[in-house]
């Protein structure tokens, strides 16, 4: 399996430095270049030729959505993922609505960095649960919403139980612990188990190593 190329974007070296540590942890993900300026970015990206870009939003010699632009519209096969500091939700609507695959605030951990790569790698789009989750409330705020039973579930839904499983650990029905479940998806406005558990992570309701 050929590795995912990566081209990172951003106009502080020290970032760009700190990013391209991260990403070159992940298994199968290589970084072929960096870039400083939006020009050089367009340049790079018909020298190296990279799967997948992460782009930041604001560099000289053309910003981030400029790139963004430019390479959806001539590079279509390429991945590009906004990394910013920018988390206002409006920045990411615009983002995906130019053609970005992901939107990621550089506040995230890393594990969402990684996570983002391969879910925008496999030809779907990824937004942070700190963009995307419910109603314009912080994670935290939402957390502060839920049920002790509830963060109980979605903790254990984070750590891997099945259904099963956690009614036998909680002692309750298999159809109570499916309707706690729904329940959150609807409150957190998160629609899949992946979700519950990036965002368990996001809120440190479980440790990961």
């Amino acid at each position: 399996m050929k590795p995912i190329r990566v081209l990172i974007a951003d106009d502080h070296a020290l970032v760009r430095g700190g990013i391209r540590a991260l990403v070159e942890k992940i298994k199968g993900v290589v970084v072929v270049g960096e870039a400083g300026t939006g020009k050089e970015a367009l340049r790079l990206v018909t020298e190296l030729k990279p799967n997948l870009m992460l782009v930041d939003l604001t560099m000289p010699e053309g910003g981030g959505f400029e790139v963004l632009g430019q390479v959806t519209k001539n590079y279509p096969e390429i991945r590009v993922i906004v990394l910013t500091v920018h988390e206002a939700r409006e920045y990411a609507s615009r983002a995906m609505r130019e053609g970005a695959a992901g939107f990621l605030p550089k506040s995230a951990a890393s594990i969402e960095l990684e996570q983002a790569i391969q879910t925008v790698s496999r030809g779907k789009v990824y937004i942070s649960p700190e963009i995307g989750v419910a109603r314009g409330r912080t994670k935290s705020e939402l957390l502060d919403t839920l049920s002790p039973r509830k963060r109980e579930i979605l903790r254990l839904i984070a750590e891997g139980h099945t259904t099963k499983q956690i009614a036998q650990l909680l002692e309750i029905a298999v159809k109570t612990v499916e309707t706690h479940r729904a329940q959150l998806m609807e409150q957190l406005d998160i629609h899949d188990v992946a979700g519950l558990v990036r965002y368990a992570i996001l809120v440190g309701l479980i440790d990961v190593e």
